[in-house]
């Protein structure tokens, strides 16, 4: 099973990451994805790597750091996509919710990012907090770049565009809520070929965990539970289902 997106540099995952890592392997998630969402970050999150052949990183300015990062100094991340560890560009994109940073200098960093994704043939991860239809729209200028939206937490109308538009889409804990019945209508409605499963370690503890303040890597396996009910079918089935998803958007085992 693979955690497609957790943030292994995280101080409270990093202080604990030898029993993080001991505590994913043992519930079945053998390989993950850790993202790296400013410059530090990024140097973190390649370090991170460094030794261990299960993990890979993305790496990218999150829109809520858009702020802190020059847009013209964005080729400069070409220096950490030479690593092999790195397999995408990420996690980038809009975030309405909070903004944190102005919208204008979020669409110039996005637009930044996505041109060196193009340039380097790699995917994105997207973050798209209450902003799905203008991320698509900025999208329509880079078609050639692969993406997932990461932590999808929008409506079913929502995901049908983002799968129209031929991207992937990735659930983490908050499928599992009990509230969250339209998220789980949405997931339905995904083709099996395009669903990935994540944590985004160390927020959004899935149920019956949801409780445990730090999310981990291995709470996946509950994502994949839920998974399993809405598809009937067996956890095995979306451990390989979701893992070929993850192995042709990120070509990481190919």
């Amino acid at each position: 099973m693979i955690d497609t997106h957790c943030h292994l540099t995280d101080p409270r995952l990093a202080a604990q990451l030898d029993a993080v890592l001991a505590r994913a392997a043992a519930a079945g998630v053998r390989r993950m994805i850790t993202i790296g969402t400013t410059p530090a970050d990024a140097a973190a999150a390649v370090a991170v790597c460094r030794g261990r052949d299960f993990l890979r990183c993305a790496v990218g300015v999150h829109p809520n750091h858009a702020h802190e990062v020059d847009p013209n100094d964005l080729p400069a991340y070409r220096t950490f996509h030479a690593n092999p560890a790195v397999v995408a560009v990420g996690e980038i994109g809009l975030d309405y919710h909070h903004r944190f940073a102005p919208v204008p200098r979020q669409r110039a960093t996005f637009e930044a990012q996505l041109a060196l994704a193009a340039e380097l043939d790699k995917p994105v991860v997207i973050h798209g907090r209450d902003a799905t239809d203008d991320v698509l729209a900025i999208l329509r200028s880079f078609p050639a770049v692969r993406a997932v939206f990461h932590c999808f937490t929008g409506t079913p109308a929502e995901a049908r565009a983002i799968l129209d538009a031929g991207y992937f889409v990735g659930f983490t804990g908050a499928v599992t809520y009990k509230k969250n019945d339209a998220l789980r209508e949405a997931l339905r409605l995904c083709p099996r070929d395009r669903v990935l499963i994540e944590t985004d370690a160390p927020y959004l503890s899935p149920e019956p965990v949801r409780k445990q303040k730090t999310n981990e890597p291995a709470f996946v396996a509950h994502v994949a539970d839920c998974v399993a009910r809405e598809w009937s079918v067996d956890v095995a089935e979306v451990d390989r289902v979701t893992t070929a998803n993850a192995v042709a958007l990120f070509g990481w085992g190919r």
